[in-house]
């Protein structure tokens, strides 16, 4: 049986909010990759950067669904159902 994610129907066309990790940027700390809020459009890092605000961020708002930021990078992750996706 193939595994569907409901949470892709809630996304919505963001841009994002910052061009880096917008709470490292206020700490003036440095990520390894970025990933975007298909929510919100807010900017964290990835779970190999130190700080893992993109993590975070989905904790503290229950925004599911994120995107890689990453040049040539179009796949997808959902928190909440532990899927990825090659393309969103």
């Amino acid at each position: 049986m193939e595994q569907t994610c409901s949470h892709l129907k809630q996304m919505k066309d963001v841009k994002p909010n910052t061009r880096g990790c917008e709470e490292c940027l206020k700490m003036g700390d440095t990520w390894v990759h970025l990933r975007l809020c298909k929510f919100c459009g807010h900017v964290g890092c990835c779970d190999s950067s130190k700080n893992k605000h993109a993590t975070k961020h989905y904790h503290q708002t229950q925004h599911p669904i994120v995107r890689s930021l990453e040049a040539g990078e179009e796949w997808g992750y959902c928190y909440l159902d532990d899927m990825f996706f090659e393309t969103l």
